[in-house]
């Protein structure tokens, strides 16, 4: 029987690297890994540690906060110092709560859509002054809002509305930085041939606001939001400037008052480490509530660019 022989070429044979190089790249692999553990550790021990501290000091009645170590439990008395916070001075606490969620909710929501239609203004219209108005908007978001309490209270003061809930949330509704994120997001996402095509086919520019540029604006609006509601939350010199009525306080305002009000001879150090700690977790839940827009924003980020 004859054998047919082919030329068939031979498969690569593929090479292994020899006891050195295996080494020598598992050396420098784990080396590299090693360190970006140890300071990733660093970094989540520094920013989670005051947390952590606050957790623990808030089950601790005022002798164990001053006899006891910062970083280790005391006797347990974590709801008898959420039922006395609660019921302090009738509650006004409660009411704390609901002043921050009003001016931080509904500020930071009007605020958002502002500077969206800001920023769409700006990247999407030619208009007289243009690049003058954004440098304007650049230079204000530099601008730390403790050095405008003073002429905003002098405002207000000849409004006459110092001491009422239009004294927060009127500055609140002008945020620069929303307006340059939402510039430069709506410039970046929002093609101007989708805008074309929708004048052609008749839509207004409201229209095309509300059904074309809001869709593929939301995790732009949400990090605005998050950014806008975090500062109205912790804004604690303008609200001391612009209110003396406890019951307009925000939660920050109110629980400093406890620390430095000389009148009341209770130690209220439990209450006001309670109370911080009751004002954190709404912000916890906000942000991993709404971070599944981030990840959709990063996708689409990453599909358009």
């Amino acid at each position: 029987m004859a054998t047919i022989l082919t030329d068939a070429p031979e498969a690569p044979v593929e090479r292994q690297p020899n006891h050195a190089e295996r080494y020598v790249g598992a050396r420098r692999f784990s080396f590299g890994s090693l360190l970006a553990l140890i300071f990733l550790s660093v970094l989540a021990i520094y920013f989670l540690m005051p947390l952590y501290w606050l957790v623990i000091a808030s089950t601790k009645d005022n002798s164990d906060l001053f006899g006891t170590f910062g970083l280790w439990f005391g006797q347990f008395n974590l709801f008898a110092n959420l039922s006395q916070l609660f019921t302090f001075e009738n509650g006004i606490f409660i009411r704390w709560i609901e002043n921050t969620a009003l001016y931080a909710g509904v500020g930071g929501a009007a605020s958002t859509l502002i500077s969206v239609m800001a920023g769409y203004a700006m990247a999407k219209f030619k208009f007289f002054g243009q690049n003058l108005i954004f440098a304007l908007v650049l230079g204000a978001v530099l601008v730390p809002i403790t050095t405008l309490a003073l002429p905003i209270y002098l405002l207000e003061s000849k409004m006459g509305i110092t001491s009422t809930y239009w004294a927060l949330l009127l500055p609140s509704l002008l945020n620069p930085l929303g307006v340059y994120l939402a510039r430069i997001y709506i410039a970046a996402s929002v093609p101007d041939e989708l805008i074309a095509a929708a004048r052609i086919d008749g839509a207004s520019e409201w229209r095309i606001f509300q059904s074309v540029v809001l869709p593929v604006m939301v995790p732009g609006m949400v990090t605005i939001f998050l950014f806008q509601f975090v500062a109205i939350w912790n804004n604690f010199f303008l609200a001391l400037v612009v209110l003396n009525d406890p019951n307009l306080f925000p939660l920050n305002l109110g629980l400093a008052t406890w620390n430095f009000d000389p009148a009341s001879h209770q130690l209220l150090y439990n209450l006001i480490v309670t109370g911080s700690l009751v004002s954190v977790l709404p912000l916890i839940v906000l942000f991993l509530f709404l971070q599944r827009f981030w990840r959709s924003g990063l996708t689409f980020g990453g599909l358009t660019g």
